[in-house]
């Protein structure tokens, strides 16, 4: 599956998520980095540059998100004709 990966210091790829282990160190495939802006480093540019399978260390991982979109569904600990929290 084809995911987006936010590190430690600002970088973001994406990329086939190939493998990975309990200290979320990730193995992808097909990875293309998201090139920042040189006059503003916390913006992101819509260029890439092409790293191919690469290991990713764990402890720098911020965040793992699916690249085709989430999907809501059911809350399994939902009581019936409880709302949702407010």
């Amino acid at each position: 599956q084809s995911v987006r990966v936010k590190f430690m210091g600002g970088r973001e790829v994406v990329g086939v998520l190939k493998g990975y282990d309990a200290l979320l160190n990730l193995v992808l495939d097909d990875t293309k980095e998201f090139l920042k802006d040189p006059d503003d480093p916390y913006k992101l540019l819509d260029e890439t540059r092409t790293l191919g399978l690469t290991v990713n260390r764990g402890t720098s991982v911020m965040l793992v998100c699916p690249t085709d979109g989430l999907e809501e569904i059911a809350n399994p600990f939902q009581q019936e004709g409880e709302e949702g929290a407010e």
